[in-house]
């Protein structure tokens, strides 16, 4: 049984204060002002705000702004393109998708950070694996991990209990969970059975991943390179389809977005949903959420008994603007934000999984923040999608492919061959 527990925020920007700051308290002879670009809703910049706040107590001189916009990560990935393409040195410091650091560096548009914060060795020690190997190119840190994510089977733990039901294990278990409820919850004609984003957003590139890394495939092997086998991809769609067809998704699908997953869940009208981290809170937390109390997470289902759980791997990171005026502070505050007692801060506030890998067994933590003993075993085993210096281009083509296959304005015989040879050249 989850319940997020919420200490007192005092307590936690004094340690946050005390033990992170010590080493980044510089001494600045005239007001430096350091514009940072925080991402959306879901990236909480309101709580960034107040660890910014603490950043500038111990760094007099120092005044940080805060700039937020696009609610998804490819309006976010427009908007910082055409900001970093004009050389523009507006923005000091940003954040950027797990996806994302490959695609910064080939352009020129990140800073390396080694000479302001020292070698990836000791510096990302503790961090999780996947966040090591994704912000550091050839040696260099180019991102400092900010917070973890990782998509999640968010489930209605009163209903299951209600009707005797176990977690499922595969997505036939799923569908047959969802027939019996639902014949049982009549009273809600509105009640969905598994809600999945099928937009041509950047959450339907894992919808389309999930039962492709299932099955055994992939779009891309670790170096990048182009590996996918269209029966595995054609079949993984196709499960999508069948649960459509049995009334397990709805028939409007393609075009679900992250945010309408989240609302009809914490409405009470579903009872299965794949979203992110930040949707807990969302659950728990919310004024207008049906649901509180009522939640819990499991692993990703599987295609089969005989295939594995496998789920999509997020998180955001802080960069420095190769443009920027500011750069030595710039990276002094990006080190700041991804510190452990910052991250604790998110978690216990925000629901933002932390991105280091002790803190998921730091007893003190799990007892404020029960629900990430579970999440953090799923978190640390979920896998990255293609790391590309071109993953705009293959995020485009894979979301705009699935969505359009959800649709059924293509087959997904046809669909999975042309979004191969999309993608064939752009993962050489």
């Amino acid at each position: 049984m989850f319940q997020l527990l919420k200490p007192a925020l005092s307590t936690i920007v004094k340690s946050v204060c005390c033990v992170a700051l010590t080493a980044t308290t510089l001494s600045i002879a005239q007001a430096q002002t350091i514009r940072v670009f925080s991402g959306g809703q879901s990236q909480r910049p309101d709580l960034m705000r107040k660890m910014f706040d603490e950043f500038e107590k111990a760094n007099p001189g120092v005044k940080i702004q805060i700039e937020t916009g696009g609610q998804t990560a490819e309006l976010q990935r427009e908007y910082l393109g055409k900001v970093l393409n004009a050389k523009d040195s507006a923005l000091d410091v940003f954040m950027i998708d797990i996806t994302n650091p490959r695609l910064y560096q080939s352009k020129g548009w990140v800073e390396p950070l080694n000479q302001y914060l020292g070698k990836p060795g000791a510096v990302l020690a503790d961090h999780l694996p996947v966040y090591r190997t994704t912000n550091v190119i050839d040696g260099e840190i180019y991102a400092m991990p900010a917070f973890a994510d990782a998509m999640f089977v968010y489930f209605r733990k009163d209903l299951l209990l209600k009707y005797n039901l176990r977690e499922p294990r595969t997505w036939e278990q799923v569908a047959a969970a969802v027939k019996k409820i639902k014949a049982g919850e009549k009273t809600n004609p509105n009640l969905q059975g598994l809600s999945i984003q099928g937009a041509p957003i950047e959450g339907t590139v894992c919808t389309f991943l999930l039962p492709v890394w299932s099955k055994g495939g992939d779009v891309a092997d670790a170096n990048g390179k182009f590996k996918l086998d269209n029966a595995v991809a054609q079949a993984g769609v196709e499960q999508w389809l069948k649960l459509v067809d049995d009334g397990v998704i709805s028939s409007k699908v393609s075009e679900i977005k992250t945010i309408d997953t989240v609302n009809d869940f914490k409405a009470g009208n579903v009872i299965f949903a794949i979203n992110w981290g930040f949707a807990w809170d969302r659950f728990q937390n919310d004024a207008d959420s049906k649901v509180k109390g009522l939640v819990d997470v499991m692993p990703m289902a599987r295609s089969s008994e005989n295939s594995k759980s496998a789920t999509c791997i997020g998180g955001w990171q802080w960069a420095v603007s190769a443009f920027s005026k500011n750069k030595a502070i710039a990276a002094k505050l990006t080190q700041f934000m991804s510190t452990p007692n910052v991250a604790k801060f998110l978690a216990v506030e925000g629901s933002l999984l932390p991105v280091f890998a002790s803190t998921y067994t730091e007893p003190s933590y799990l007892a404020k923040v029960p629900w990430a003993s579970g999440a953090g075993v799923i978190a640390t085993f979920a896998r990255n999608r293609p790391v590309s210096s071109r993953y705009g281009d293959v995020s485009d083509a894979i979301r705009n492919a699935t969505s359009a296959m959800l649709a059924r304005k293509v087959t997904p015989q046809q669909g999975v061959a042309d979004l191969s040879a999309k993608l064939k050249p752009m993962l050489q």
